[in-house]
């Protein structure tokens, strides 16, 4: 079996090289996603005192997450097949950025809603207006942070030689996980203040 040529680009499905880039990167991941937490322990007594707002929580930053793996990954297939060209004239870059802010606007929606809904079961209810609000302001605002995070994170994985299948979705999931918390507590204070 003959060594691995370094400029190979199948070089960079081998495990060593998938390791030695994923570790650092993950690790400090890992190090930034203790920043969500820190926020919510700050923001405890917002919380506590509109228990509705946890139950957004978790669905905002898993949603803000997913919204930008979905760019990422049809963003990493466009530049493997050579079709992706980062400029601001690119058609099917802005129908891809403008599916993101759609379905974004659907889901938080529907989320303030079912925040809503779940709220006048199991906590003290909030009113839907100040639920929508914070839903779909904090949703569209993390969904744009997304689609920035996504084609920063696909062009600096493009430009520095790294395989933007192994490196774009788990920034961005995890950034998006830390900008979900923020933007959804900042909204809720600015809304309920």
């Amino acid at each position: 079996m003959a060594a691995a040529d370094p400029d190979d680009p199948l070089d960079t499905w081998s495990i060593s090289s998938i390791v030695g880039t994923m570790f650092p990167i993950l690790l400090v991941l890992s190090l930034l996603e203790m920043g969500s937490g820190y926020v919510l322990e700050e923001l405890e007594e917002t919380y506590l005192g509109n228990p509705t707002l946890l139950v957004l929580v978790p669905v905002m930053i898993g949603m803000g997450g997913n919204l930008g793996a979905i760019l990422s990954s049809r963003l990493s297939t466009r530049l493997h097949l050579g079709l992706l060209e980062f400029d601001p004239r690119d058609e099917v870059l802005w129908t891809n950025v403008l599916a993101i802010m759609g379905l974004a606007a659907t889901i938080f929606s529907a989320l303030g809603v079912a925040a809503w809904v779940v709220g006048r079961v199991i906590a003290e209810p909030m009113a839907l207006l100040d639920l929508m609000l914070i839903s779909v302001v904090s949703g569209m605002s993390l969904a744009v942070l997304a689609i920035v995070l996504s084609l920063v994170a696909t062009y600096v994985s493009y430009t520095q030689g790294l395989d933007p299948d192994d490196t774009t979705i788990p920034v961005v999931t995890n950034v998006c996980d830390i900008l979900g918390v923020i933007v959804l507590s900042g909204v809720a204070i600015v809304v309920l203040n």
